[in-house]
């Protein structure tokens, strides 16, 4: 038996060879873990729980199969889809993560996050992100239509997209000094999170310890799935058929 975590598949009805991989994975391989984590960005974009595009309710009727079937699914808020709530735990029978979270794997402290607020290179990503994740800005976004929403989503990713394509490849990573803050508060030696799709497992140092960053893939041209059991994390990546690529759009 394993725990399982996974991030940034930004599902969306745009994208169903994503959707039918991941509905695959719950079916057979996430049915037979201990647990499935969802690091961020399980979405594409999440304008509210009253508003899933086709796709995003596939992906959750899926998550809910899974955990009715006893295996325990929880998800952590991405960039994409900080405004997952209540409703949307109702649906899928999944929890919501704090971020960061500290979660004990087989006695070992292991530190989550999603990974955006590692970046703090990208000061203006930071300035957005503080003002996304204002409660009043949130309240006041979730009055509005589910049209406004969707149009003013839109014109966010277009505008993210942009934003990437226009910034040094480093600047949108995460920062050493970040990461080496976030593992000195936590006590933790291990740090795993998503959101930069450059999937990998670092060791560094930090305060003379020994360290170990891992790093989750996205879900655009393959799957990308962090396993964890008693004999350590293995980070692997899941086929998909020839042809079904789905184009990227940053992170």
């Amino acid at each position: 038996m394993s725990i399982l975590f996974i991030s940034d598949l930004h599902i969306d009805e745009n994208r169903p060879q994503i959707t039918a991989q991941f509905t695959d994975f719950l079916r057979t391989e996430a049915c037979a873990a201990d647990a499935l984590y969802i690091l961020g960005d399980l979405f594409e974009s999440w304008v509210g729980d009253d508003a899933p595009d086709a796709g995003q309710r596939a992906a959750t009727d899926a998550i809910r199969r899974l955990t009715d079937e006893g295996v325990p699914c929880f998800v952590m808020h991405g960039n994409r889809d900080f405004l997952l709530g209540a409703q949307f735990c109702a649906a899928s029978g999944a929890r919501l993560l704090s971020d960061p979270l500290i979660v004990t794997l087989y006695g070992e402290p292991v530190l989550v996050m999603h990974g955006d607020a590692l970046c703090t290179d990208d000061r203006a990503y930071q300035r957005l992100r503080a003002t996304v994740r204002d409660g009043d800005w949130q309240r006041r976004f979730l009055s509005l239509s589910v049209r406004e929403r969707r149009a003013l989503a839109g014109a966010a990713r277009t505008g993210s997209q942009a934003h990437t394509a226009t910034v040094d490849y480093t600047i949108t990573d995460v920062n050493a000094e970040s990461v080496a803050l976030a593992l000195r508060n936590s006590g933790a030696a291990t740090l795993l999170h998503g959101h930069t799709h450059r999937p990998g497992i670092h060791p560094l140092t930090v305060d003379g310890r020994a360290c170990t960053r891992i790093v989750l893939g996205d879900w655009y041209s393959q799957g990308s799935v962090l396993r964890w059991d008693s004999s350590g994390p293995e980070l692997k990546s899941l086929a998909r058929p020839s042809g079904s690529e789905t184009p990227r759009r940053g992170s």
